[in-house]
């Protein structure tokens, strides 16, 4: 089955790979309380990520990022932390920086992300 990854999939996949940062191990619990989602919409969603091929569920309920689910997750999470820091230096506050990189970061075309990261780069 093939997943078409809207922004709602690549926030799982961020989530996941932002937990294993902070934690090692991520469960589905961990995912439903980071999101505030409930743990069946999140079995559903490791479900049709695993059968996507982005996610690994061991049998103790272990989940983790395939090579195809972390190519997508730092994608995003570059994006995140990048437009994050960009908003910041032009002096919008954190928590409303971070709030809108989370929302901009799956629309962004590339070409404007990549005119956005050369230009921090200039900054710094």
């Amino acid at each position: 089955m093939a997943l078409i990854l809207h922004e709602s999939a690549e926030m799982y996949l961020e989530t996941i790979h932002i937990l294993h940062e902070e934690k090692g191990r991520v469960r589905s619990v961990d995912i439903a309380q980071r999101m505030g989602y409930s743990k069946p919409t999140i079995s559903e969603w490791m479900g049709k990520l695993r059968d996507a091929g982005y996610v690994q569920v061991d049998s103790s309920g272990g989940i983790s990022l395939t090579e195809k689910g972390e190519e997508v997750a730092n994608h995003i999470y570059e994006r995140h932390v990048a437009l994050t820091s960009f908003f910041e230096k032009i002096g919008v506050s954190s928590q409303t920086a971070e709030d809108d990189a989370c929302r901009v970061e799956h629309y962004i075309s590339d070409e404007t992300f990549n005119a956005i990261k050369a230009h921090l780069d200039t900054l710094d």
